[in-house]
């Protein structure tokens, strides 16, 4: 099986996805990596890899319509079969969701429904999570649909959350768990664990 996989930033959960794969964990390969960014890390950890990688953005062509053609021909060029956002900080265009309607999956550093939505994203969840004197936190795996962390959750871990828990102590022990959830979930999807369309 063929996965994109979009980040925006650092790109860790990518390179947990290329190491998965490459180890044998994952029953698939990364055929092509998508950033907005174009001095993501993300990009970097593609090339190092030998991955295609292409920093695609609004930016960069002007109009949502636009990127979106642009992304589905490089989808299609890499035979891809499914996409997975990993850290990826924009909202997929519609025709993009209908192309692969079940098989865009999304990462997420917390329990949802709990601390999803618009603007929660990286230390934002946490702080959130720690103000909510929430006693466990933890990573959620779902489908994409047009509304965010709104789509069906496939897979979900739990993370505890410590007393004297900072937003960046409880991040950096959320994404050691998710690195190894990322591997379990996607091996999952495509051992036929998971529906796809």
């Amino acid at each position: 099986m063929n996965i994109a996989v979009f980040a925006s930033h650092e790109g860790s959960d990518l390179q947990a996805i290329i190491d998965g794969c490459r180890n044998n964990k994952i029953n698939a390969s990364v055929t092509a990596v998508i950033s907005n960014n174009e001095n993501s890390t993300a990009l970097k950890r593609a090339d190092e890899a030998n991955i295609p990688s292409y920093h695609l953005s609004a930016k960069k062509f002007g109009d949502e319509e636009t990127l979106a053609n642009h992304i589905l021909d490089v989808l299609q060029k890499h035979n891809v079969d499914i996409i997975f956002l990993a850290g990826y900080m924009r909202m997929l265009h519609i025709s993009i969701l209908e192309k692969y309607d079940n098989r865009i999956f999304n990462i997420h550093p917390a329990c949802l429904p709990k601390f999803g939505g618009k603007g929660m994203y990286g230390m934002n969840v946490h702080a959130a999570v720690i103000e909510a004197k929430e006693k466990e936190t933890g990573v959620t795996i779902h489908r994409v649909n047009a509304e965010y962390d709104s789509g069906e959750i496939i897979a979900q871990t739990k993370v505890p959350v410590l007393e004297n828990d900072t937003p960046e102590t409880l991040a950096a022990r959320v994404l050691e768990r998710e690195h190894e959830f990322i591997v379990e979930a996607l091996s999952d999807i495509v051992n036929g664990k998971v529906m796809l369309k």
